[in-house]
């Protein structure tokens, strides 16, 4: 195992190449920002240990405190096949981790007075005004956790399933869905592939993340299928996300791949984070893995990455972004400097504060009331430490990816930990014990 002060040369030179996170150089011995190098040794024990174990072939960790990285390494490889060395600057699919970006997109309109969070959405997207919500007439099951349905070459759906029209009925919805239901998952939407509802199939039968066009063509389908849920009575992820993509484009006038471009990539520094990896950066992008029935791990169809290897025609602020863990962490320190980094700033403190209050307290039919985590205007927001039940601090927000990318920022602790790896479905908490494990590094 590496000592400490090799450990800690390692990652200076490692940081010394990145772009300063907050204004002068972000690397700094640990104990300067009340870290213990020692203890940063357990987290680099821990990612080694996964993949001296295979389960994971690799993965990247930072951590920064004070606006300082004090860890940055990469471990294991980033092909099984290859036998290519993982690198701090490879590129991941995030998936979920694309949900802050987009709300931050949208709340950046809000600072403009384009909308209130109270405005109904059908006002700027038509197609989504007077919606039906679905009411089965039998029971129905909760589904497989993690249901992907097979597409083909193109996209559509090679066996969607049939939903019987004698199986439910509808009715109106009972208000309209607004813009704080988009940002807080309270819309109504579902997603199609965690469930096995007659909305589900419905989703999966209409391809709605799957074969389309543009976010105008996904809207004018989502339309047509009845919600789930009334809007602001149940806390349910789902496509919402994706909604919000659109309302950017309708707000800004930008396709919104370019609103992200010119509003927040570039002048944050995120050079490496977009909806596709082009050409020159293909060497860089991390396999995909999926796991197999006796444990171990596969290299997963290559159906997953098609729309992450060329320009897409849906740019899917729900789950269509790669990045870098450097990328993301010039994200994540913008959040926690209050909006602003490096002289730019995206948002005002007081928007970055009505973002990571919890949102939820109203909403009766909550699943996460009893996880420690309520949930803000695009990310989950620590309430209890005690119902969490691992180390963080009261007002610490997050987000994940489905493959198994995870971040956190914690404003009391100034505290930030990101964590990439490629595994879809992730069978283990492989983010999770990164954050233990960097949170212990903590001594002052």
């Amino acid at each position: 195992m590496r000592t400490a002060k090799l450990y800690l040369s390692i990652v200076l030179i490692a940081a010394m190449a990145m772009p300063a996170l907050a204004g002068g150089t972000p690397d700094t011995r640990p104990e300067r920002v009340g870290i213990s190098s020692e203890r940063l040794d357990r987290v680099t024990e821990q990612i080694q240990a996964d993949v001296e174990a295979g389960r994971i072939p690799g993965a990247v960790g930072m951590i920064a405190r004070d606006g300082k990285v004090v860890y940055l390494e990469a471990m294991g490889v980033s092909d099984t096949e290859e036998k290519t060395p993982m690198r701090v600057d490879d590129i991941f699919r995030i998936y979920s981790m694309s949900k802050p970006i987009t709300s931050v997109a949208l709340m950046m309109l809000y600072e403009e007075g384009k909308f209130r969070l109270s405005d109904p959405v059908g006002k700027y997207i038509p197609e989504l005004a007077d919606m039906q919500v679905l009411i089965e007439k039998g029971e129905t099951g909760g589904g497989p956790a993690f249901n992907i349905p097979e597409v083909d070459e193109d996209g559509n759906p090679i066996a969607a399933p049939e939903v019987d029209k004698e199986s439910y009925t509808t009715e109106p919805a009972n208000r309209p869905i607004t813009v704080q239901d988009l940002l807080r998952h309270t819309a109504g939407f579902t997603y199609g592939f965690f469930g096995d509802t007659s909305v589900d199939k419905m989703y999966q039968s209409a391809g709605i993340l799957t074969m389309d066009r543009d976010l105008q063509h996904m809207v004018e389908k989502l339309g047509k299928i009845p919600l789930q849920y009334h809007p602001g009575s149940t806390w349910h992820y789902s496509v919402s996300v994706d909604v919000q993509g659109r309302l950017v484009e309708v707000l800004s006038g930008m396709s919104f791949d370019e609103y992200l471009e010119e509003k927040i990539f570039k002048p944050l520094g995120m050079p490496d984070t977009g909806f596709y990896v082009p050409e020159e950066k293909m060497d860089r992008l991390a396999q995909m893995y999926s796991p197999t029935e006796d444990g171990g791990l596969e290299i997963a169809n290559k159906m997953m990455s098609r729309n992450f290897v060329r320009k897409p025609g849906l740019f899917s602020g729900g789950g269509g972004l790669v990045s870098t863990a450097h990328d993301y962490m010039r994200f994540s320190q913008m959040m926690l400097n209050g909006g602003e980094l490096d002289g730019v700033r995206l948002l005002s403190p007081k928007t970055i504060e009505l973002m990571t209050a919890d949102h939820t307290t109203v909403i009766e039919n909550n699943p996460r009331r009893y996880s420690g985590y309520g949930f803000g205007l695009g990310f989950a927001v620590a309430k209890d430490v005690g119902m969490i039940g691992s180390p963080t601090s009261v007002g610490e927000f997050n987000w994940g990816g489905a493959a198994g990318t995870r971040f956190w920022i914690d404003p009391k602790e100034k505290f930030i930990g990101i964590y990439m790896v490629q595994i879809l479905p992730h069978p283990f908490a492989f983010g999770e014990n990164f954050k233990i494990m960097s949170y212990q590094s903590i001594v002052d």
